[in-house]
């Protein structure tokens, strides 16, 4: 969020309930808990509004507390892949923070979004003085890693349902979102976006998905029945 980003200009201060929803703020100790909670920002994006944009300096490190973002890149030729998608419980951004260097990626939001922002002093404040802290990066990067391998997978295969099911997986990973549990909560049209098929495509994947036992599709979103299945999808 910088002076420019409509979003720092709607910044306000946490709610306990929004506190609670933090999963590393448990990994710290109560005095270490206390200077990060004093600086953590909250702001509500719009759909289609931008967090991060492609070399700007990096000021936050971000998270979501309710919503979705997408992850994206642009070529020479203006296309956008979209690498990841970030549900509830998500941080992201820690190598750009770690080397405080400018975001290589774009962040929108899919719908209206809570999130959440560390300043990029005080997360390496902790750094320094929080083995939680930096216990709970590394299994960021560690399982960041295992995400994006899986993805580069994925997009050399043709195959709309492995796909989808690697997406699924990649959701509802519980390191990396654990505020996701058992219900994704996600349109059709969104879950489209982030595996980059047309909404149709993507919906006979589900119905696939869903005969096979891995998924049951609900109102406003769908439930994994078998998620290491989604991950062993092949």
């Amino acid at each position: 969020m910088t002076t420019e980003n409509p979003l720092y200009q709607r910044r306000r201060l946490p709610t306990a309930t929004e506190l609670q929803a933090i999963p590393w703020l448990q990994a710290l100790s109560a005095d270490e808990r206390d200077r990060a909670a004093a600086d953590i920002r909250i702001a509500l994006a719009h759909t289609g509004e931008t967090v991060c944009r492609s070399g700007r300096p990096v000021t936050y490190w971000f998270g979501v507390v309710d919503g979705l973002l997408k992850m994206s890149i642009d070529n020479d030729l203006g296309q956008t892949t979209t690498l990841i998608g970030i549900p509830p419980g998500g941080w992201f951004g820690e190598g750009t923070a770690l080397k405080r260097e400018a975001y290589r990626y774009n962040i929108h939001a899919l719908r209206k979004t809570v999130v959440a922002g560390l300043h990029v002093d005080t997360f390496h404040w902790l750094l320094d003085h929080s083995i939680g802290f930096n216990r709970f990066i590394m299994n960021q990067l560690n399982e960041r890693l295992g995400q994006f391998i899986a993805a580069r997978e994925s997009d050399r295969l043709n195959n709309p349902e492995l796909r989808v099911a690697r997406s699924l997986a990649a959701l509802c990973n519980p390191v990396l979102y654990p505020g996701v549990g058992d219900v994704l909560r996600i349109t059709q049209q969104e879950l489209a976006y982030i595996v980059g098929l047309s909404r149709q495509r993507a919906n006979v994947a589900l119905q696939l998905l869903q005969e096979r036992g891995l998924i049951r599709v609900e109102y406003g979103g769908l439930r994994v029945l078998d998620l290491a299945g989604l991950q062993s999808r092949t």
